[in-house]
């Protein structure tokens, strides 16, 4: 009997879970609307190269030769136009084809997802990456072990088992996934408490009190009031100079 009461325990916390909000998908599937894109050396708005594009229902980051004969560090995200502080947040993604040229060496198969981050029009024209929390999705070589869903800081800091975590990356403890597989990452956001990353439902990395590092000057100038904590921001998609895809992005806001 106690099994059953047991049973039915978690039965009712998983419904409850369930209902606690329903997906809102953020890509329509059908073009970029509700997206702006901000792509160094460009002005936010100027989607330079159709870098992001929508290709048969799928968000695609691309590199057309003619306008990236070489990478030259042209660093793109493509942000959603609204913020969010409380939510779970899940894209199904790939890596596809070949790194363009002249891009950097840990770039490859290398994309991510940035949340708590700043707005397209507060970064300047040279910036490559906005002050923001990255969600660093990487692929496989086809030998090594290189886990995805991993934290990137540009410009920000972290609470880590009770300390301060200053390093700029992280390794979460997911499996690697090697070739063209489509992989589910899910970031579970409580405002400034506590960050989860979860790949295919496993939970591979946690985190707290996401921050602007005051070292940064110009993540120190983005503080209000000289506040540095972050507990909402915008979202964003990278682009790092190898092709890749998602299928799908979506968002379940949550209770803080």
């Amino acid at each position: 009997m106690k099994a059953l009461a047991l049973g039915l325990t978690l039965l009712v916390a998983s419904a409850a879970v369930a209902e606690e909000g329903k997906w809102r998908p953020l890509f329509n599937g059908k073009n970029l609307e509700g997206w702006t894109p901000k792509i160094r050396y460009h002005e936010a708005g100027d989607n330079y190269g159709d870098t992001f594009r929508v290709e048969n229902g799928v968000l695609k980051v691309g590199y057309d030769a003619e306008k990236y004969p070489e990478f030259n560090e042209t660093f793109g995200h493509l942000f959603f136009d609204e913020p969010f502080s409380n939510y779970r947040l899940r894209v199904e993604y790939r890596f596809v084809g070949d790194q363009c040229k002249g891009g950097p060496g840990w770039a490859f198969r290398n994309s991510g997802i940035m949340i708590h981050g700043e707005s397209p029009e507060t970064m300047g024209k040279d910036q490559d990456f906005p002050a923001s929390i990255e969600v660093q999705l990487l692929g496989g070589n086809g030998t090594a072990k290189r886990s995805t869903a991993n934290l990137c800081t540009p410009g920000t800091n972290v609470v880590m088992k009770g300390n301060l975590f200053m390093p700029h990356c992280t390794s979460s403890s997911s499996d690697t996934f090697h070739g063209d597989q489509w992989v589910t990452c899910e970031v579970e956001v409580h405002g400034n408490g506590v960050i989860k990353h979860f790949v295919n439902g496993e939970l591979v990395l946690e985190y707290e009190k996401s921050q602007l590092d005051a070292r940064d000057a110009h993540a120190k100038s983005l503080a209000k009031d000289g506040d540095l904590m972050l507990s909402g921001g915008t979202i964003s998609l990278q682009s790092e100079s190898h092709p890749c895809e998602f299928r799908k992005v979506e968002i379940m806001e949550l209770e803080e």
